[in-house]
């Protein structure tokens, strides 16, 4: 899961966005799917930049796109619907995406989306709790 906050959401910074986040990852970028917003419309400059295809989402099918509406829904356990994000920093967004990145997913046989993006393993080491006991 790839999280970046853009200024504004005209077609030049969200393209400009889109082509700097998965720029290193383009060799696994074979499609997109965007849904019908105005700030998708240099789609064209995204595919030629990246090799790959892109599709629309018809309206009100959410699930053409539910790889992206499942991250929404992650992101929203941080970032609750009304939170202004202008307001977010970068480390909160970035946390927030490292967080989603390190859990197992299904959809990717069990690999972490880090895993899946780098293919490379990664396993993290747990700290110990300590627990403290009165008397």
């Amino acid at each position: 899961m790839l999280a970046l906050r853009v200024t504004h959401k005209t077609k030049k910074i969200v393209a400009g966005a889109i082509k700097r986040m998965l720029k290193p990852y383009r060799h696994r970028c074979k499609t997109i799917t965007f849904d019908n917003g105005s700030e998708f419309v240099a789609h064209e400059q995204i595919a030629h930049s990246l090799g790959c295809k892109i599709y629309f989402a018809k309206p009100n099918h959410w699930w053409q796109r539910d790889f992206n509406e499942n991250n929404n829904g992650l992101l929203r356990r941080f970032f609750p619907k009304g939170m202004k994000i202008a307001r977010l920093s970068k480390k909160e967004i970035e946390r927030a995406a490292f967080l989603i990145n390190i859990r197992l997913r299904k959809t990717l046989d069990y690999l972490k989306p880090i895993e899946f993006l780098t293919g490379k393993r990664v396993s993290l080491i747990k700290r110990k709790k300590i627990r403290y006991f009165s008397g």
